[in-house]
């Protein structure tokens, strides 16, 4: 298991739950990608994606069908949202675009879960490598990443 991926498996085993991560044969990076290889739908899979508020970083978890709205967000936030390049990614979850994980950052970072999310039973994350996932119920996720339910959906 590659170390990032041991680090979402210890992150999810201290939290109390026990990981089933899975390792897919193909790399998926996109939402797309991820619920063809799951054989899931794309509202179920959680985009881990990381924004600057005001020059600090921060986690939305989207899901898979959703553009988040970085406006409302800001708005919500009373803060300037923008994307995050690929070093300050790195730098603030210690993962690469494409394998980030909701959990298992070098240090705690807020956290905003797209209220999309909890219509469903079970969730597809990264795993911390862009071809591992791992399957969590929305509730867990919630409280594992003690995030704070937003409407963050582009209309």
């Amino acid at each position: 298991m590659k170390p990032s991926v041991q680090r979402v498996h210890d992150a999810l085993t201290a939290a109390g739950l026990e990981p089933r991560i899975v390792e897919l044969g193909e790399v998926t990076r996109t939402a797309e990608e991820a619920a063809a290889a799951i054989g899931t739908t794309i509202a179920r899979i959680v985009k881990s994606l990381v924004f600057l508020a005001d020059d600090e970083p921060i986690i939305v978890l989207a899901s898979g069908e959703n553009r988040v709205d970085t406006g409302r967000v800001g708005r919500e936030l009373g803060k300037t949202l923008r994307r995050a390049d690929a070093d300050r990614v790195r730098v603030a979850t210690g993962y690469a675009i494409g394998g980030v994980a909701p959990i298992g950052y070098p240090a705690p970072l807020q956290t905003l879960l797209d209220r999309d999310l909890l219509q469903h039973d079970v969730v597809w994350a990264a795993a911390g490598a862009p071809n591992a996932v791992f399957p969590i119920a929305p509730a867990d996720l919630l409280r594992v990443t003690g995030a704070r339910v937003l409407d963050v959906r582009q209309l």
